[in-house]
């Protein structure tokens, strides 16, 4: 079972929808991946996860999860996630607050094997992460 994950801009514009359709597809379709890690930061992220959600409905097969880099406090803190949809990786409360968005995407990484990334710029988080998966992750950059 292959996995990807994500990282792009927070605010990519929403005309990289139909590209982050096509590219999820061909990945279920052409790579049998099956599973997907999303991060909760942005435009960018909120597209992958619609994306994911139509995906869904057409491949039953896959699974999905939209990691948090922070523990919730209250359980309506994420009140557009459905419980199933959710997961905080093991060790994550531990990071320091100011790192935990980056500790996050290294773990998304860490269990990827393909990345759909949008990164025009050299700065920032998802340019961050993006440098990290180089030379570990099959990468498809929409950018």
């Amino acid at each position: 079972m292959s996995a990807c994950t994500f990282c792009g801009h927070h605010d990519a514009s929403l005309d990289l929808l139909p590209l982050l359709q096509t590219a999820i597809e061909s990945l279920i379709t052409g790579k049998r991946v099956s599973r997907f890690y999303v991060g909760n930061h942005g435009n960018f992220d909120s597209m992958a996860l619609s994306a994911l959600r139509e995906a869904k409905r057409n491949h039953p097969h896959i699974s999905y999860f939209v990691v948090l880099a922070y523990m919730p406090v209250e359980k309506d803190a994420f009140p557009i996630y459905g419980d199933a949809e959710t997961l905080f990786p093991a060790g994550l409360e531990t990071a320091p607050r100011r790192f935990a968005i980056t500790y996050r995407n290294r773990w998304m990484v860490g269990q990827s094997d393909f990345l759909i990334a949008y990164v025009r710029r050299s700065f920032g988080g998802a340019a961050q992460t993006l440098n990290y998966a180089k030379n570990r992750l099959t990468i498809i950059n929409l950018a």
